[in-house]
């Protein structure tokens, strides 16, 4: 018996609207964070900042850091480090092998002797969403602008529970523009094969076989063709799109199964946002949920929705 038409499949997932993903990514139980706020008699537990192996990330304060005076616990994990220009700036680099979820304190201290006379972090290792700046001031901020950004906060919990909870009840295939993807078939959508024109990093743990992304009102998909030669199965846990300045897009990840050894498999990434507000050619990094072993494409592109747009 011939299997169903792939076409009626793919219509009924663009008639859905929205683009769902069965999992979300798994990350490191550390945070993205921009901003840290000392309080004289904070005794609060140490931030935890994500950062990436070989990527610098920058800790910039209010206040000047005592020369010397910045400790690391285990020592040698990191590939190098330095203080900025007038002490107001540490730059730290993790060492190439610096595993996801492997954790180094650091601990400054100030040299006005001024309270708090010490700050300490925790670097928190995360294959790709290492932060590249962080701003560190020891005087709280108004209350109302933390009454403010608290509730935002809880708001935004609130929306990724529940994001959650969608999408794991979605686990046997995914809708929207990544099934379209996943089904690699044409409709009311813009798709183009990216695989000639993306830059392969040599020390990817996949080979890219074939790549094609898609885009379509308010959405955009990427679906990747992987060689696994490694000796163990590869399973995405997330990927991120990272622009020409930096910014970062955060990419749902599905598949039908790990990749085993020596196979070929097929991964599928989506995110609701605009073709144009991407600023491509972009990186692509995906992540697998436990080891360092990743892939990393460079000049990832989108089509263009001016066709489909004219339609509506």
């Amino acid at each position: 018996m011939l299997p169903p038409s792939p076409g009626a499949l793919l219509a009924l997932a663009l008639i859905a609207g929205t683009t769902q993903a069965v999992e979300l990514s798994s990350v490191a139980h550390c945070a993205a964070t921009s901003r840290i706020d000392l309080a004289a008699d904070s005794t609060a537990q140490a931030s935890e900042v994500c950062v990436s192996p070989d990527e610098t990330t920058t800790f910039v304060f209010d206040s000047r850091l005592a020369v010397g005076a910045v400790e690391f616990q285990p020592e040698g994990r990191l590939a190098d480090w330095a203080q900025g220009k007038e002490s107001l700036s540490l730059h730290v680099i993790p060492k190439g092998d610096f595993l996801p979820g492997e954790r180094v304190r650091v601990t400054v201290r100030f040299a006005d002797g001024a309270a708090p006379a010490s700050a300490t972090f925790w670097l928190v290792g995360h294959a790709a969403r290492g932060t590249r700046r962080v701003e560190v001031f020891r005087e709280p901020r108004p209350a109302g602008a933390l009454k403010r950004e608290a509730a935002e906060a809880r708001a935004e919990a609130r929306q990724c529970q529940e994001d959650k909870a969608r999408l794991l009840a979605e686990r046997k295939e995914p809708g929207g523009l990544m099934g379209a993807a996943w089904m690699e078939r044409g409709g009311e959508f813009q798709s183009k094969r990216i695989w000639e024109t993306v830059k392969q990093h040599p020390a990817n743990a996949l080979r890219t076989e074939d790549a094609r992304s898609y885009s379509h009102l308010g959405s955009v998909a990427i679906r990747l063709q992987l060689a696994n030669a490694g000796a163990e199965p590869w399973t995405v846990a997330g990927a991120v799109l990272k622009d020409s300045t930096g910014a970062e897009v955060e990419f749902s990840a599905w598949q039908e199964s790990a990749i085993a050894p020596g196979a070929l498999g097929f991964v599928v990434l989506g995110v609701e946002r605009e073709q144009g507000q991407l600023g491509c050619p972009c990186t692509l990094k995906l992540w697998e949920a436990q080891g360092p072993r990743t892939v990393t494409l460079g000049n990832v592109t989108f089509p263009p929705v001016e066709q489909a747009r004219a339609r509506e």
